[in-house]
């Protein structure tokens, strides 16, 4: 045993520096091997940061799903600008919204579903669905019986020949065609579940931590990532309790993102989700409710008895009967809403005073 003992001494002191290099290439692979096991957690799980929040797909994935989408909408826009042309119709009438989308959106929702990554040959069948849920496209043919005035030339009496006008009815077609956009962006609280829905917020909040992939000048309608804007309340206002609680939970969610249908903090909000939310955590108990739910929980009030903690509401922000959008007010002219994202806001600009509805008082 002493002999055995000696020879791996002297074989150390021969061998140091080669003893030392497998030393230390052993210790970094098992620090990558860690850390792998870490990612792989990280990967694995809804949580937040940014794995949780980024794109995995390919770029000729993302970008070739973008491009069918985008053939199908161009394939509708050729079928509507010659519809006169291919059809044999009297009369025609076009109620046509805007052929357009988000790509950001696109991407999120595939992503959503799929887990963080797809291919492009994954994800053909959804894109037919997703395109098929937001344009609603009806051609309504109408009949009617109208009459034209003919002439016909008669023998008279004596064999005098005489001119006559009649009647002569004709069937007469009217085509109408109506074109309904429900916005891509409504369309995640319909196809995806809870938990993906949670997902599709984290991907719309970052763009996938990929705001340079589809940039402003070849795809318009795309999202930037846009700061919230803070206002700093005055502090007699927050004397109020009720007030005070309202604030307390709002301010809690500034800058996230406008999800249609969401209604918590793991899906995002919309409107009347985020201002339903912060209710029912401050003091009331309304449930779910939309704008015009919230406007008819209220009590009108003018704009001389408006103080902070009313909320407003808006109509005509988007194509619905009714109230369409809420907000806290705050004072000063100022609310905070559920925008895009959640955010301050002042109610004398243009467009707010153009759907200015009302202000309501909590009971």
């Amino acid at each position: 045993a002493a002999e055995g003992g000696e020879r791996v001494a002297e074989f150390a002191a021969r061998n140091w520096k080669t003893i030392l290099i497998v030393a230390v290439f052993g210790l970094l692979a098992l620090l990558l091997i860690t850390g792998l096991q870490s990612c792989t957690v990280m990967a694995g799980t809804a949580g937040t940061g940014v794995t949780a929040s980024s794109y995995f797909s390919k770029d000729k994935d993302m970008l070739g799903a973008e491009k069918a989408y985008a053939k199908l909408e161009q394939k509708l826009q050729r079928y509507l600008d010659t519809y006169e042309a291919t059809h044999n119709y009297d009369e025609y009438h076009f109620y046509l919204d805007e052929i357009e989308h988000d790509p950001y959106v696109l991407i999120s929702i595939l992503s959503a579903l799929h887990d963080g990554v797809f291919t492009l040959a994954e994800v053909q069948g959804e894109l037919e669905m997703l395109f098929e849920k937001q344009y609603i496209l009806t051609e309504t043919v109408t009949m009617q019986i109208r009459y034209r005035t003919k002439m016909m030339v008669i023998i008279g009496p004596y064999g005098v020949p005489q001119v006559i006008t009649y009647q002569e009815p004709y069937e007469y077609y009217i085509c109408t065609v109506k074109l309904k956009n429900k916005d891509l962006s409504h369309l995640p609280a319909e196809v995806l579940t809870e938990e993906q829905l949670s997902a599709y917020s984290l991907y719309m909040r970052t763009l996938g931590n990929r705001p340079d992939l589809f940039g402003k000048a070849q795809y318009p309608n795309a999202s930037t990532i846009k700061q919230p804007t803070y206002y700093d309340i005055p502090p007699e206002a927050l004397k109020d309790d009720r007030f005070a609680a309202m604030m307390e939970e709002a301010t809690k969610y500034i800058g996230y993102p406008y999800v249609w249908g969401g209604s918590s903090p793991s899906t995002s909000f919309d409107c009347s989700g985020y201002i339903s939310w912060v209710l029912n955590h401050s003091g009331w108990n309304v449930g779910r409710q939309t704008a015009q739910g919230l406007y008819n929980f209220c009590t009108p009030v003018s704009t001389a008895q408006v103080k902070p903690g009313d909320l407003v509401f808006f109509k005509g922000t988007y194509d619905t009967p009714g109230v369409s959008h809420c907000g806290i007010y705050v004072g000063n002219s100022i609310m905070l809403n559920c925008g895009d994202p959640i955010s301050y806001t002042n109610l004398n600009s243009k467009y707010w005073q153009e759907h200015f509805y009302s202000y309501g008082r909590l009971p």
